[in-house]
């Protein structure tokens, strides 16, 4: 398997890169700098706190070659469902929409619970803001009434608009559903669900499968598999089952003590080739499906 002719042309859609609030692995010219001398074609600049478009756009004019990709996470440091920090994101260039991660109610549920066997690297932060009481309430895309919330369908329609990518964040299974099915009826096309066998957010493989009939695609992460948070062999069944044709291929990389995300694109791929995956299988989902979510 050539892993080389995998990267070039490839989109990790998922990557913690610096500046943030929390300690990253590399910055943003440093990701240009690699994904330039490896042919990787862009990545996805996520933050947990605020928008990246005005990164994305600055390392644009650094390394033409390369796609950075702004993105924007609703929860409460940009506003939540905030249909007009969307629409300011989407104006100055930000490509995928992220529903809220550590803020959703989901995710504060399931932090609290205890279930986590390693806390997720932003979790540190999160419990200091706590304590000093300076956490808002959490964020649930659905109302008293289980129905979606206004302020989030306002955004489904800037996303829209826009032709953004929608990811489902850490919302719950109900939550997801919901946003992927209203989603479909206002003809959002790129829609990602986030992480789908993360601790918190995990889907069965027929779960996934409703999900991807829908028109989402599975966000399968190096990390999730790489840290033990789910075993490697259950990510290649779900791979399996759902299809290369609905799946992308991201690292969630960019923790400091964690491999450089290019070095764990590489053994994501081998990995895969090494169990049962065909390279036009791999090249669908780290290139094909990633492409078209990001270009069309």
């Amino acid at each position: 398997m050539d892993i080389q002719k995998i990267l070039n042309g490839a989109y990790d859609l998922h990557m913690h890169t610096a500046p943030d609030v929390v300690e990253r692995k590399l910055d943003d010219i440093d990701m240009a700098e690699r994904s330039e001398s490896l042919g990787i074609k862009g990545f996805g600049i996520k933050s947990h706190y605020f928008c990246t478009s005005e990164r994305a756009r600055l390392v644009k004019k650094m390394h033409p070659k390369v796609n950075p990709l702004g993105a924007i996470v609703l929860n409460n440091t940009v506003g939540g469902f905030n249909p007009t920090s969307v629409e300011v994101a989407a104006r100055d260039g930000a490509k995928i929409v992220w529903m809220p991660t550590f803020d959703s109610a989901n995710e504060q549920n399931f932090l609290k619970s205890g279930k986590y066997k390693v806390l997720p690297f932003w979790a540190k932060m999160q419990e200091e803001l706590e304590e000093q009481g300076k956490t808002q309430e959490s964020l649930s895309a659905l109302d008293s009434n289980n129905n979606l919330n206004k302020d989030l369908l306002n955004v489904l329609d800037i996303i829209s608009d826009h032709n953004l990518i929608l990811a489902t964040g850490h919302l719950g299974k109900k939550e997801t559903f919901a946003v992927v099915e209203q989603a479909k009826d206002m003809n959002i096309k790129k829609i990602i669900v986030t992480h789908p066998n993360f601790p918190s957010t995990y889907y069965t493989k027929e779960e996934q499968k409703k999900l991807a009939d829908m028109g989402a695609y599975m966000e399968h992460c190096f990390t999730t598999a790489q840290t033990g948070k789910v075993s490697w062999e259950t990510m290649y069944d779900q791979i399996k089952y759902v299809g290369a044709n609905h799946c992308i291929l991201s690292t969630d990389l960019g923790q400091p003590k964690a491999m450089y995300p290019d070095e764990g694109l590489k053994l994501f791929y081998e990995n895969l080739g090494n169990n049962g995956f065909t390279e036009e299988e791999i090249i669908q989902m780290a290139q094909t499906n990633t492409s078209y979510l990001v270009e069309e």
